[in-house]
């Protein structure tokens, strides 16, 4: 069976999830594409950097901008591992970005069909398009990782 494009993107998105995992924050990674080109990537880092803005989305999105010398990102797809939070929709739909695509929901905080579809509120000027569960299972199994991993006791391993 052949990778889609969108599986092929969220792979490396996937790859910054690991990084962020290897770095102990948790493991969520983003890449932003235009044109069949990764513009800008990210993955969160809330914690190194003390700054609670800098989650995968908005480091990506920041880098993005930066690429392509606006803040308007107009036809890019932004690819996530997890459901956005309700800031970093925001952020896309300021930067008008044309499509997001995730791996897995996020119960908790996710704003896209978890809590609220934030991306589809009255009054908003911009629309993306949502693909969701592109490679769900793996960047699913990655951020549980990471949370059974932080809750078990000190000296205890896995086998």
């Amino acid at each position: 069976m052949t990778e889609s494009v969108h599986e092929q993107w969220m792979r490396a998105a996937f790859k910054q999830a690991e990084i962020a995992m290897r770095l102990g924050e948790v493991p969520v990674g983003a890449v932003v594409v235009m044109d069949e080109v990764v513009v800008g990537a990210g993955f969160n880092q809330s914690i190194s950097m003390v700054d609670p803005t800098a989650h995968a989305e908005m480091v990506a999105l920041r880098a993005a901008a930066r690429a392509a010398g606006n803040y308007r990102l107009t036809g890019a797809t932004l690819y996530v591992t997890v459901e956005p939070c309700l800031m970093c929709v925001g952020a896309m739909v300021h930067a008008r970005v044309g499509t997001l695509v995730y791996g897995a929901a996020e119960p908790k905080w996710g704003a896209i069909c978890s809590t609220i579809a934030a991306h589809e509120a009255p009054g908003l000027n911009h629309r993306l398009d949502v693909v969701s569960g592109v490679c769900e299972d793996e960047c699913r199994e990655l951020i549980q990782r990471f949370f059974k991993e932080r809750r078990r006791p000190a000296g205890t391993e896995t086998e």
